[in-house]
This record gives C-alpha cells, sequence and structure tokens, in this order.
C-alpha cells in the first residue's frame, strides 16, 4: 500500500484519469471508483466518477502527486475562492467529502463547467456545493447533466435543476433518466417532455420515487387517459399513489357509480381535481346532498358538466346561490336541472356581475324572488352584462315593449344571451328578405338561435320555391336535419315536375 498526504491510505490499484474532459463531465462507459480507507479506524469510501474514455490510467504514488496529477490543497482552495467560498466552509466541505482531496483538480474544474451549463451561476454553485460536497464527484450528477443536454436538449430551467440539487442529496438522482423514459413508454410525446419536468417537482415526481412506484402510477392513470391529464396538469406526478391518488380518484369512481368513463372525462377537463383533499372533495359532496337534497349521481352529472364547482368556496358562493334559488321557489329538482344547464351561476360573482343582470332583468319586467327570474338568471349567466343591455335595447328598437321582452324571453330564455349583431342580421332578414311580421317572433322567438346562412336561408329559400312565402316559422326551422333531408328530396322533385309542367304550357 503507498500512503498519499500522511492522513489517508490507499490501495496501489487507485486510478486517476486524463484531465481532458468537455465542458460537462459525461457519463460514459467505463466508470472509474476512487476506493480507500480513511486513516485510524479503517472507515471505507467509495466515490464513483464518470470520464470520458479514458485510456490513460496512473497508480497513484508520490510522484503522480507530484507531477499534478492530483488535485492539490492550494489548488482547491483556489477553485473554491473562485465561487466565492471562504476557507473555513472549504474546510468544512473537504471534511464532508474527503474524496475531494484526491480528485484531479481538472475533473472538478470540469464538474463545475458542466454545472454551469445547465444554468448554474455562481451563487447556486456556492451554495449547492456547501449543502451538498457529493455533487462535484457523485456520479449521478455526471449522469443527469449529459441527459439534460443529450437527452433533453437543455430545455430544463435552470431554476429546475436547482431545486432538484438543493432538494436532495446525489444519491437519489440515480436513475432519472429511466423515469423519464417511462413517460414515452406510456405515450407522452416527446415534445411534452421538458414541458412536463419544467412544471413538477422533480423530487417529488422522480428522485424519491422507484421506478416501480412511477410505473404503478402511469398504470393507474391510463385508466382515464394518462396522457391528457398529464400533459394539462404535470403537478399530478408529485402526489402519492397510495396514499392521495387512489382515494381521491376512489372517491369520483364511487360518486358516479363506478363510471370510468366519465370520471375520466372529468379529470381531463380539470386535472387540478386530483389536487384536492379527500376532505374536502367530501365536503363539497355532503353539501349538496344535505343542503341540497340532491343524490351522489345528481351531484356527479353537474361535477361532469362543470368540475370547478368542486374548487368553489361553499361558504362565500355556494351556500348564498343555493339560497337565493331556493327564495325564487326552487325545490331540489328544479336546482339540479339549473345548475346543469347554468352552473356558471355557482361562481359569478355577485357584486361585479350577478348584481347588475337582476337589476337589469326586474326593470325589464321580471318579478322579484320568481322562478322566471331564476330562469333568466340561468340564461344570462354566459353573457356580460353589457350585452344583456344591448340585447334589451335592441328589442326595444325593433317596437317591443318591455312586457313582449319578458314573454319571449319565458318562451326561449336563450334570446337574452344572443349576440346583438347576430340578432340583428336575422330581425332584418326576417322583415325585409321574408317579408314578415315582427310580432311573429312573440309566437316563435327560437327563429333568433337558428344560424342565419346554414339553417334560415337555406331552408326558406328551398321552401318559398314550392310553398311560396306562406309557411310556418316553426315547420321550417324546428324539423330535424334528417327529416327536412327527406322532404328535400320531395320538394327537388315537385320543383322539376312544376318546371316540366311550366314547358309544356310555354309549348
Amino acid at each position: 500500500m503507498i500512503t498519499l498526504m500522511s492522513s489517508y491510505s490507499f490501495y496501489p490499484q487507485l486510478l486517476s484519469f486524463s484531465p481532458q474532459l468537455p465542458l460537462y463531465a459525461t457519463y460514459t462507459s467505463p466508470h472509474l471508483c476512487f476506493s480507500g480507507f480513511f486513516g485510524g479506524n479503517n472507515r471505507a469510501f467509495l466515490l464513483p466518477i464518470s470520464i470520458q474514455h479514458s485510456r490513460n490510467v496512473f497508480i497513484l504514488s508520490k510522484s503522480s502527486k507530484q507531477s499534478g496529477n492530483l488535485t492539490e490543497i492550494g489548488h482547491l482552495f483556489s477553485v473554491f475562492q473562485v465561487l466565492g467560498i471562504d476557507d473555513r466552509v472549504a474546510n468544512d466541505i473537504i471534511g464532508r467529502n474527503p474524496g475531494l482531496e484526491v480528485v484531479p483538480v481538472e475533473l472538478i474544474r470540469s464538474r463545475i463547467r458542466g454545472l454551469q451549463s445547465v444554468g448554474m451561476n455562481e451563487v447556486v454553485l456556492s451554495k449547492l456545493i456547501s449543502k451538498h460536497p457529493d455533487v462535484l464527484t457523485a456520479e449521478e450528477v455526471g449522469v443527469l447533466i449529459e441527459f439534460i443536454h443529450d437527452g433533453l436538449g437543455n430545455k430544463i430551467e435552470s431554476i429546475q435543476i436547482e431545486r432538484l440539487l438543493l432538494g436532495v442529496e446525489p444519491r437519489f438522482i440515480a436513475g432519472f433518466d429511466k423515469k423519464v423514459d417511462l413517460l414515452l413508454q406510456h405515450g407522452i410525446p416527446q415534445e411534452k417532455i421538458a414541458y412536463i419536468l419544467n412544471n413538477v417537482n422533480l423530487s417529488k415526481a422522480f428522485c424519491l420515487k422507484s421506478c416501480e412506484e412511477i410505473q404503478r402510477m402511469l398504470t393507474f392513470l391510463s385508466r382515464f387517459d394518462a396522457v391528457s391529464i398529464i400533459a394539462k396538469r404535470p403537478a399530478v406526478l408529485n402526489y402519492d399513489l397510495d396514499t392521495q391518488l387512489v382515494p381521491r380518484i376512489g372517491f369520483l369512481q364511487r360518486l358516479s357509480g363506478g363510471d370510468t368513463d366519465a370520471v375520466g372525462e372529468v379529470l381531463n377537463r380539470l386535472p387540478a381535481i386530483v389536487t384536492y383533499s379527500l376532505e374536502h372533495l367530501q365536503g363539497h359532496v355532503e353539501f349538496f346532498r344535505s343542503y341540497v337534497g340532491l343524490t351522489d349521481l345528481e351531484i356527479f352529472k353537474i361535477v361532469l358538466v362543470f368540475p370547478n364547482v368542486l374548487s368553489t368556496s361553499k361558504q362565500r358562493k355556494l351556500q348564498p346561490r343555493i339560497d337565493l334559488l331556493k327564495e325564487c321557489g326552487l325545490d331540489s329538482g328544479e336546482i339540479y336541472r339549473f345548475l346543469i344547464k347554468a352552473p356558471l351561476f355557482l361562481v359569478l360573482s355577485f357584486e361585479k356581475n350577478l348584481s347588475h343582470k337582476l337589476a337589469m332583468l326586474v326593470k325589464v319586467g321580471y318579478g322579484h324572488r320568481t322562478k322566471d327570474l331564476a330562469m333568466a338568471m340561468g340564461a344570462v349567466t354566459r353573457t356580460s352584462s353589457e350585452n344583456l343591455q344591448e340585447v334589451i335595447d335592441l328589442f326595444l328598437s325593433y317596437g317591443f315593449s318591455s312586457e313582449d321582452i319578458v314573454a319571449m324571453s319565458k318562451k326561449h330564455f336563450q334570446i337574452l344571451q344572443y349576440n346583438p349583431k347576430s340578432l340583428e342580421k336575422k330581425m332584418d332578414y326576417l322583415l325585409i328578405e321574408m317579408d314578415r311580421e315582427i310580432g311573429e317572433l312573440m309566437s316563435f322567438p327560437a327563429f333568433l338561435g337558428y344560424n342565419l346562412d346554414n339553417r334560415i336561408k337555406h331552408r326558406y329559400e328551398l321552401k318559398k320555391k314550392v310553398v311560396g312565402d306562406d309557411m310556418s316559422l316553426n315547420k321550417l326551422l324546428s324539423v330535424s336535419s334528417k327529416s327536412f333531408s327527406k322532404t328535400k328530396k320531395q320538394l327537388v322533385q315537385v320543383g322539376c315536375d312544376l318546371d316540366e309542367m311550366g314547358a309544356d304550357e310555354i309549348e
């Protein structure tokens, strides 16, 4: 055995490397491990280092040290000083990673350059090395740097790498590339990988989970379209499968009556739902059960239509909105049907939104605390207060009274949420092209909900050739496309017959 630096003992088989390394320490075979024993209690330590296919192998001896192949303490301290690490901290770092004294200084510099190449500045490096001295010698760090460069195109944000290296010891980084590869195996597109890694807690999602745990999670989520869920909400990967994801998603499955496809739709529409605690989910469901009187399946159908209902505050929004509906005379069944059609009612601000719309509806003629007022409120949840005012003004400008507007909207509440410009075009077409009375809208306000070009014009112009202008708006537009297509063939045939008859008369 050859003694070096008097305080350490090494076996003659201890190896050194060529210092000619790239900007970042790559992970390539073979790997050489420094192994030695501390003097006194002969405690062994192992320092795996990644190198570039070095074929220059030297036995560490006093002569090799003198030739500069080993890091001298002075050189090591100068490297630390460049990073702003004072001698006291440097001594502490070396004390916690004694192998630094026998690693070639160029190898340490190369590792530092590698860390800088993935975004670590001097301040971060100083903090990182002080917290985890092994980062300068650990093979896992070299593998990570190479993977970030070659496997991920250096697209990982530096803050993510900083959090990762500061958050866990280098030994926990082992297998990081293999764990990320599991995402690709489960169908995550390559172009989405960087986005996902930049939006998760890398320590929780990968380093502190085994490959088996990640595999189990991805397999579980695959029942609900894992690719879409993870792509939309990468933070799902941060959670523990057994204590968080399974209980929360299982609760939704029970609520749905076991409808896995429907639960998958909810998760894809609002992946953040898995971030809500089980207690939170249970509390919201219990509110709708006990306070509103809904069944579990009815509650789930509302969640399916509007998953954000589970993130809405019960005290500030849900209860006051339900109270308003109850004051308008709606029972449990009517509240359910209302929420299926107008779930946004539960989340809109009362002061900035609902109160203004309520005032306009009451002003136009809706009675206080009536079911009709509630239905009208449901219809206008999807439109702005400004749009509602423009719609009312438009009807008034065409000669309708406030009572007429209320009467029409009671038959077809949606007219209150339509675009004013679109309404104007349809009313002009009714008056000018169809030569009808504007009052016909009183009996069939749904006319204003049909597409002008594809439905109204198309059908009117086709039927006009056969039956003339005297036709029911309701019959013209309400019949299904399938039924109308059959009628269309008949109309075309009749039209052809009429053309032939006309030709005979001319002759």
